[in-house]
């Protein structure tokens, strides 16, 4: 029985510890983001471009994490990623705006 509990309070840490995780901004930004907006495919912003940044980022974060959201331009929506949660969402539009600000 011991074991049984102790395997099942193992298994709910682990889910808790990857449900964190899945809300790192950078590691969601690698992962959705950064394909095409490390090289600027299609016209995307360059994460290190702050130029390309500011009037997206004049806009708000909410009008950006709508953008990210629904999709924009060539962008698919969630970064073609349609299982990304919406916090993912947030995380990567708060790693993007710590970067370029």
């Amino acid at each position: 029985m011991k074991s049984i509990a102790a395997g099942l309070v193992a298994l709910a840490t682990m889910g808790l510890a990857s449900t964190a995780m899945a809300a790192d901004g950078k590691a969601v930004y690698e992962q959705a983001c950064a394909m095409c907006h490390a090289a600027g495919v299609a016209n995307a912003p360059k994460l290190t471009d702050k130029a390309a940044w500011a009037p997206r980022v004049a806009t708000g974060k909410a009008a950006l994490v709508a953008s990210v959201t629904k999709g924009k331009g060539a962008m698919p929506a969630k970064g073609g990623n349609a299982a990304l949660p919406d916090a993912d969402v947030a995380a990567a539009v708060d790693y993007i705006l710590s970067a370029v600000k």
